[in-house]
């Protein structure tokens, strides 16, 4: 294994203070941490100026691969992810074919090991047939139930599947929480309409609220291990508040914390997600999740199309935006403008995912830990441009907004994959391994 020097780096510590020193790791691990290191190592890094991270934890991501590779695969997915200072990956499964098999899982598991410059680990998808094999198939992060139908061939929504399925196994359940039922028959209600706008109406606040609701109650019924998928209402904010159990954990994305259905007007079909964007009042309540615990964690549901697709016009546009690559950033730029402290931004992005999916010596710059890390520029800004970016979709809905803390350098595993805007070709990331998942 190779050695790493990162040397005069502004380490961020978990409390939000930060310490000037060295940092030496050696066998893909932080081996010490102090003032001034004098020791050889096989590369070094001289950090004057920039700040060190632990690396992103991104728990939701669509990689497209396989079945959709003209909009993203593994290999650029994971480029994208790199230069945004992601250093590990959890991909969904609503694939082509989708990822409901042990075949499936070690499909992607092999592509992965292939192409794949961070670490990754990939959701197993339920069905209303596939009990056995989503409690049975490792390693995975979780089994992924789509309670309202999204992009792919995957839904779960009668609930005598869904009693079944909290009933039986103890591993992690993620929710995509929209009300199926309700979803179609806003549909038929709001038909004919051809703005984008009309998105939010026909997946309205109560769908989510319905659904998020419903999840809850069958994880306390059954003491199932429960996350919901991109929170996005206040009504499901405070629906957490009054009851949120000790193993339900939920998670926001930025699309949610800085779009509102304002930016329909200037983004047209490029706005459109699921769940859809939503107004101000929800934004300012998602951030005060975040602040409350509430919220756990931060994920971006990357989940790119192409601009052929995306301009197809509403309804017939696909949804889902890009947002591995600039996530960080974001919110290193809230974080600047006095809307969250560097312990948030560690906790949000990095050590709070570890500690929900189980990812033991993840998300910390301590000695013993994985040496994935990022060093920003926190003090330059500049604009998202479309052309710059990894991903393969090639667009950003954040395109001109200007953000610093973009990623210098990314390490994995104690090897430099991305530098000032250069992917290193031969560094390969590693399997997760998830830890009282079972």
């Amino acid at each position: 294994m190779s050695s790493l020097l990162v040397r005069n780096a502004r380490i961020a510590r978990p409390d939000g203070s930060v310490i000037e020193g060295d940092i030496h790791c050696e066998d893909g691990r932080i081996a010490r941490i102090e003032g001034a290191l004098d020791l050889a190592a096989d590369e070094s890094i001289d950090a004057a100026g920039l700040l060190l991270l632990p690396g992103v934890i991104d728990p939701q991501v669509h990689f497209r691969e396989p079945g959709h590779e003209h909009k993203e695969d593994l290999a650029s997915g994971s480029r994208a992810a790199a230069a945004g200072g992601v250093t590990s990956f959890l991909e969904m499964p609503n694939t082509d074919p989708p990822t409901t098999s042990q075949a499936a899982l070690d499909d992607k598991l092999a592509r992965a090991a292939r192409k794949c410059v961070v670490n990754y680990g990939f959701f197993i998808g339920a069905t209303a047939d596939n009990l056995d094999e989503v409690n049975r198939a490792r390693p995975t992060c979780g089994i992924k139930v789509f309670m309202g139908s999204s992009t792919g061939s995957l839904l779960l929504d009668r609930t005598e599947d869904l009693e079944r399925l909290f009933a039986h196994g103890t591993r992690l359940i993620a929710v995509h929480a929209e009300d199926e039922a309700r979803i179609r028959a806003r549909r038929a209600r709001y038909a004919g309409r051809t703005d984008p706008s009309a998105h939010s109406e026909i997946r309205d606040n109560e769908c989510a609220r319905l659904a998020t609701e419903r999840a809850l109650a069958l994880s306390k019924k059954y003491r199932r291990r429960l996350h919901i998928l991109h929170l996005s209402t206040r009504e499901e904010v405070e629906l957490l508040r009054r009851d949120k159990p000790p193993w339900v954990t939920a998670e926001v994305v930025p699309q949610h914390l800085l779009l509102n259905v304002g930016d329909y007007a200037r983004l047209g079909t490029l706005a459109q997600m699921n769940p859809p964007l939503r107004t101000e009042a929800d934004n300012a309540a998602l951030w005060a999740g975040l602040h409350d615990g509430i919220i756990d964690f931060i994920a971006t549901d990357h989940a790119p199309h192409t601009l052929e697709e995306k301009r197809r016009g509403f309804p017939a546009a696909p949804s889902g935006m890009p947002g591995v690559e600039t996530s960080l950033p974001l919110m290193l730029t809230e974080m600047r403008a006095g809307r969250c402290g560097l312990a948030d931004i560690q906790r949000w992005m990095s050590r709070g995912p570890a500690a929900a999916y189980g990812l033991a010596n993840k998300g910390r710059i301590e000695p013993g830990c994985d040496a994935d890390l990022v060093l920003v520029d926190i003090e330059r800004y500049r604009p998202v441009r479309n052309e710059r970016l990894h991903t393969r979709a090639g667009w950003s809905p954040f395109a001109g907004r200007e953000l610093t803390g973009w990623p210098v350098c990314t390490i994995v595993g104690g090897r430099i994959v991305y530098q000032r805007g250069h992917i290193r070709e031969g560094v390969r990331g590693q399997p997760l391994q998830f830890q009282g998942g079972d």
